[in-house]
């Protein structure tokens, strides 16, 4: 099939795309990658009269290290984000994560920013801008602001951003001493979206127990959402990989809208998800603990 007719645009600034979002309104849709949003258009999934294509804004493109944090510009390719040994030294779990995403050749287009924006709750990127708590920055004709990654994502492919918004970068926390990530999935075939998908990171302090801990789910419901009781629960605690079990069932106990359909019950994505948690708990403390 081929997509319904629309106009084209091809701003060269970020400004000049704020602009034509507001002048555009609801007919108007980003186009970053289009890894997700071509197929979808190409099927009739969804119909847009203006695509806005930010393929010339040159400033949305980049990697930069600082002040504790590293700023990633939203149509920063996933594969010059996977290449990055920057990324890899300061981001880990964001490393790790990337090669789980389609294939090269969709991570040779896929952006970082369309990810986010996308909001697929079986994402990766989303779920460990959530887990480490990153800041989205947005502009408009209004101006900019930062959102919060634990605001950003509110449902279903849906997220805090305004109709006439563009995410700009995304900027997240470089984590300091010793400290362990992981990222675990389970899909039918490699490169699919994950039924059920976990990312853990751990931190230790001085007296070598847990001081900061953050779990994130993907996959179990309308967004990526955090295990807050498993972080709240082992923090002062030894890293233990025994209790790794445990802390899977903990995580994925209180979980409601998880989703049901022929690729799984909800009952089994739970199991599915306690599993992948154990798995990064384990992968976690072992990297925190021996490094």
């Amino acid at each position: 099939m081929k997509p319904a007719a629309f106009e084209y645009h091809a701003p060269g600034s970020a400004e000049e795309t704020a602009a034509l979002l507001t002048e555009l309104g609801e007919e108007a849709k980003v186009l970053a990658g289009g890894q997700s949003l071509v197929p979808m258009l190409a099927l009739r999934l969804a119909a847009f009269g203006h695509l806005v294509d930010l393929r010339r804004v040159d400033e949305l493109r980049g990697i930069e290290h600082r002040d504790g944090t590293v700023r990633i510009g939203a149509t920063t390719t996933q594969s010059t984000v996977q290449r990055s040994e920057e990324i890899g030294r300061l981001v880990p779990l964001l490393a790790y994560a990337t090669p789980l995403i389609g294939h090269f050749q969709i991570r040779n287009r896929g952006t970082i920013g369309g990810s986010l924006a996308h909001a697929d709750a079986a994402a990766e990127y989303p779920a460990v801008a959530l887990t480490l708590d990153a800041e989205l920055e947005a502009l408009s004709v209004r101006g900019r602001r930062t959102i919060p990654a634990g605001h950003f994502f509110t449902g279903t492919w849906t997220t805090a951003l305004a109709e006439d918004e563009l995410l700009t970068a995304v900027v997240l926390p470089v984590w300091r001493g010793p400290c362990g990530f992981a990222v675990e999935e389970f899909a039918r075939r490699s490169g699919d979206f994950a039924l059920a998908g976990a990312t853990v990171a751990v931190g230790l302090g001085p007296d070598g127990r847990i001081d900061r801990c953050a779990v994130g789910l993907f996959g179990l419901g309308p967004a990526p959402r955090r295990a807050r009781t498993v972080e709240t629960e082992v923090l002062g605690t030894e890293p233990d990989q025994d209790k790794a079990d445990e802390i899977g069932d903990l995580a994925t106990a209180d979980l409601d809208s998880i989703p049901s359909d022929l690729h799984g019950s909800a009952a089994y994505r739970r199991r599915v998800g306690a599993a992948m948690v154990a798995r990064a708990w384990r992968r976690a403390v072992r990297e925190a603990v021996h490094g």
